[in-house]
């Protein structure tokens, strides 16, 4: 007689345990989905075998059910099974949630419906005669460690246009060659395209699934049953395809390692790289993250022996990295310049333009103006759900909430003080896109950002009439920045590069230092060197110095000795615990009562690690949440989510109505 603990298909807070039943099946195996009866009704509902054990624990024999039968419709494997409970233990989350991310939605098709994305794509590739010095060299040493079978972690800190994409395509060859399987992940959904067309022509579209959030219901349940039957070996797609049911895996890469992007926002939050070491852990396989400015938190990993570093300093065409000019726009406003280019940009733009050379300007900041205000009172218009101010949209006359979407009118007179005076604030995309094509009535402008790209097809739309050169420029937001290969591009121009660099946050100046870097990438990727144009009002700051000079090396070292003696991560972990409920004070109560009890625990001497709760001034929802904020030493973090999580179980118990969920390393605390 067998015993099994399973994780039940249950939402619910207040049960989520292993359930001990008794499986008669021989052939029912771990990670097996299974039909059981549960609650005192013994309704039917479906679990996954966690583990196996010879006999029940503290529970009485007589009492133990049994399960019902196995449901081969979505099977998973013992792998998944312990990666899923290592999240739980990790990020502070319930098993239900641990075991969807390795779920499809939907149900199996009819036979012969099937849907596969990317049909009748024809794979574009041409392969190098040979690789460069430096290629080589960091393909010998990932493949020594796929060949030898062990578990190895390493940073290919490569300048744009070095050849990156190459290397992974060598690594995921020898895998296929070992009867090894393969993940390719990319930051952003609208890469993949560009991914998949040439991974196609290497290595064939049959053997290739797509798995990204963008897929409809019926193309993700599909891939993952391919990928599942081991008919697709290896899996591109953003963050989401970390959790393909591949067996056997070899190598997982992530391109661009830095971006937010692979952090999930949303319930579970989880870290992508975190969940890929975890599961290459149980293969002994191979991580490859790669990008021209890799993340303080990974460096810093290489310097301490963590991450193996690769570097890649030479660009494959030889062509030098482009030219960076940081302008001061308080020079330009001294000089009576009121409008957003700079003399020097505007200067450039004709000279490009005349050359027959494509350009991009970019402005992380979509929309027409970031925000409607009072110049009276002061006032600034604010969604009434989520508590975020409004941005302008000219194109449909409206107050767009980019949290939640909810669309206002503009109004004619402010809401508190009556007054006439409404302006509006801060420049967005949009009002780019405007100026650029009244300066420039004879280029053909486009725009790239998530007001403009509604489907799949409007992004492959504007990034092929680019490719083709039927654009002359496009003004985007930081999708432009990532990836994105276009050989004719001769200027590259940052409206504004404060944006970034004034967030409250403190991943400001990193992400500042990533974005310019990463968007002057995409300028002289032909055989020509690029220029790229820089627009600010602190021209002085460390990060826009170090990008200009394209040296990572001064950034990290400024950066990571503020971190230091701050306290921030990497040489601490921040757990942000959210209070939510319906009522206010409830929350915050809740807040104040976790503050003290965690003190408690961990002692008055590392009080001062713990902040005191805070409103949560950026959250959706329509009820109240606050926070509190722990800087937590490294070495610690499973001790405190241990601590949160009783805690957790002490507001269950007491049916305190506030929901508890954690983010640890936010990529936000607004």
């Amino acid at each position: 007689m067998r015993y099994a603990d399973i994780i039940v298909d249950n939402k619910s807070k207040h049960i989520d345990n292993l359930f001990t039943y008794r499986v008669v099946d021989e052939k029912i195996n771990v990670g097996d989905r299974v039909v059981l009866p549960f609650g005192q009704s013994d309704k039917e509902k479906h679990g996954y075998i966690y583990r196996f054990r010879e006999a029940p624990e503290d529970y009485p024999e007589e009492k133990i059910k049994s399960v019902s039968q196995r449901d081969d419709s979505l099977p998973l494997t013992p792998e998944i099974m312990t990666t899923a409970a290592w999240m739980k233990q990790r990020y502070g989350i319930k098993y239900y949630d641990c075991i969807q991310c390795f779920l499809p939605k939907g149900k199996a098709a009819k036979p012969g419906k099937e849907k596969e994305p990317y049909k009748g794509l024809v794979g574009e590739y041409s392969r190098p005669k040979a690789l460069t010095a430096e290629q080589q060299s960091a393909v010998d040493r990932i493949n020594d460690a796929i060949d030898a079978g062990t578990h190895e972690m390493f940073l290919i800190h490569g300048v744009t246009s070095s050849g990156k994409t190459e290397v992974y395509m060598e690594a995921i060859q020898r895998c296929l060659d070992l009867g090894k399987t393969a993940i390719m992940l990319v930051p952003e959904i609208g890469l993949t395209s560009q991914m998949v067309q040439r991974f196609a022509g290497r290595f064939g579209k049959q053997n290739i699934a797509v798995m990204h959030s963008k897929l409809t219901q019926r193309e993700r349940y599909d891939e993952w049953q391919r990928i599942r039957r081991g008919e697709a070996r290896i899996v591109i797609g953003a963050r989401l395809g970390v959790f393909s049911p591949l067996e056997n895996i070899g190598v997982i890469i992530m391109d661009e390692e830095h971006e937010a992007t692979y952090k999930a926002d949303m319930t579970p939050k989880y870290e992508t790289v975190d969940v890929a070491l975890k599961r290459l852990k149980y293969y002994n396989g191979v991580l490859l993250l790669g990008s021209a400015t890799p993340s303080v938190v990974s460096y810093q990993r290489c310097r301490e022996g963590i991450y193996q570093l690769i570097e890649l300093k030479e660009r494959y065409n030889n062509t030098p990295l482009p030219e960076v000019e940081i302008i001061d726009m308080r020079e330009e406003l001294k000089a009576g310049n009121m409008t957003m280019f700079s003399r020097k940009l505007y200067s450039k733009m004709q000279q490009v333009l005349k050359e027959g050379q494509q350009v991009i300007l970019f402005q992380n900041r979509r929309g027409y103006s970031s925000f409607i205000s009072c110049r009276e009172c002061g006032t600034v218009m604010k969604c009434p759900k989520c508590g975020i101010s409004l941005t302008y949209h000219k194109h449909s006359n409206a107050a767009v909430c980019h949290y939640c979407g909810r669309k206002f009118p503009v109004p004619k007179t402010c809401p508190e003080c009556s007054s006439k005076y409404i302006k509006y604030f801060g420049v967005g995309t949009e009002q780019v896109e405007e100026v650029t094509a009244e300066f420039f009535p004879d280029a053909k402008v486009d725009r790239l950002d998530l007001d403009a790209v509604k489907t799949r097809k409007d992004l492959d739309r504007i990034l092929d009439a680019f490719s083709k050169g039927e654009t002359d420029i496009l003004i985007g937001t930081q999708l432009v920045a990532k990836g994105l290969d276009f050989k004719n591009v001769g200027l590259v121009g940052v409206i504004a590069a404060d944006v970034s660099l004034n967030i409250p946050d403190y991943r400001s100046t990193e992400r500042t230092f990533q974005l310019v870097t990463q968007v002057a990438g995409r300028a002289g990727r032909g055989d020509q060197q690029g220029t790229v144009i820089v627009q600010t009002y602190e021209p002085d700051n460390y990060a826009l110095k170090a990008a200009k000079n394209h040296d990572y090396h001064a950034f990290f070292g400024q950066e990571i000795r503020l971190r230091e003696f701050m306290e921030y991560p990497p040489f601490t972990d921040l757990i942000m615990a959210n209070f939510t409920s319906e009522d206010e004070e409830t929350a915050l109560a809740a807040a104040e009562r976790c503050r003290v009890y965690m003190e408690h625990a961990i002692g008055p001497e590392n009080a001062r690690q713990i902040l005191a709760p805070r409103v949560a001034v950026n959250f959706k929802g329509e009820d109240a949440r606050y926070y509190i904020l722990i800087k937590c030493p490294r070495g610690n973090r499973n001790k405190y989510i241990y601590l949160l999580d009783n805690f957790n179980k002490i507001l269950i118990k007491e049916k305190v109505n506030c929901n508890l969920n954690l983010d640890i390393n936010p990529y936000s605390t607004l």
